[in-house]
């Protein structure tokens, strides 16, 4: 899979995509990423990439010469362009397993009051929100999609397995987990996990998906009732 990123702020990133899993993805070839300057593509000496909003308001905003020219020259035919932004569709685990199916995703992140309309209307085909709250900048949500996604490809997660077994799939919310030692501060494992019955241990684990969705996540286990009726 591959990551195009067309930002205001190069050295943002470079220290998140050398670390973790993701950075070994890319080191391995996994993944790759490349980042795109928009102030490269700016049309005048001061690398200005931004100006006044026509009809007045307060802030900023992204300017079209420079982010047309930065999106011609890193936008192969057919790859997916997304656009960080407040406003955008809500990132969910659907939406994740939605883009996780293209090849190549150029992310553009949008800053200040936001970005001119004419941009999103001929290059961008998802505007993407990581939440209902405003951040300040987009490349921290571009973090977040680009994580998402690349945990999807095979190879990433050192267990496939995990993947299965994750919160969100099949709309229910991970099980708790234990692990050495078996009594903490007067607090025991439960006794199942310790008996080594997997038939017991794996119907344990789904009721605790079950209950802890019921409890935090009521939208998402009314869904998950509704597919068990339909028998999806």
């Amino acid at each position: 899979m591959r990551f195009k990123i067309v930002t205001l702020f190069p050295d943002f990133f470079e220290s998140p995509l050398k670390s973790g899993l993701l950075g070994r993805a890319i080191e391995a070839g996994i993944v790759s990423v490349d980042i795109v300057n928009i102030r490269h593509f700016s049309e005048d000496r001061y690398n200005k990439c931004d100006d006044y909003p026509y009809g007045g308001g307060a802030g900023m905003v992204l300017m079209p010469g420079p982010l047309s020219k930065a999106l011609d020259s890193t936008v192969s035919a057919g790859a997916r362009v997304i656009m960080t932004s407040p406003g955008g569709r809500l990132l969910d685990h659907e939406m994740v397993v939605e883009l996780a199916k293209n090849d190549e995703v150029c992310i553009l992140c949008g800053h200040y009051e936001g970005v001119d309309q004419r941009i999103i209307d001929r290059y961008v085909d998802y505007e993407v929100s990581i939440g209902d709250y405003v951040l300040s900048g987009g490349e921290y949500a571009a973090l977040v999609i680009i994580d998402a996604m690349a945990r999807r490809v095979p190879g990433f997660m050192s267990n496939a397995e995990s993947l299965a077994e994750e919160s969100f799939e099949d709309d229910l919310l991970e099980y708790p987990h234990y692990t050495r030692p078996s009594s903490f501060q007067g607090m025991d494992v439960p006794e199942v996990l310790l008996g080594g019955d997997h038939a017991a241990v794996s119907r344990w684990r789904h009721g605790e998906r079950e209950e802890k969705t019921r409890k935090v996540r009521p939208d998402l286990y009314k869904r998950y009732l509704m597919r068990k009726i339909l028998g999806e």
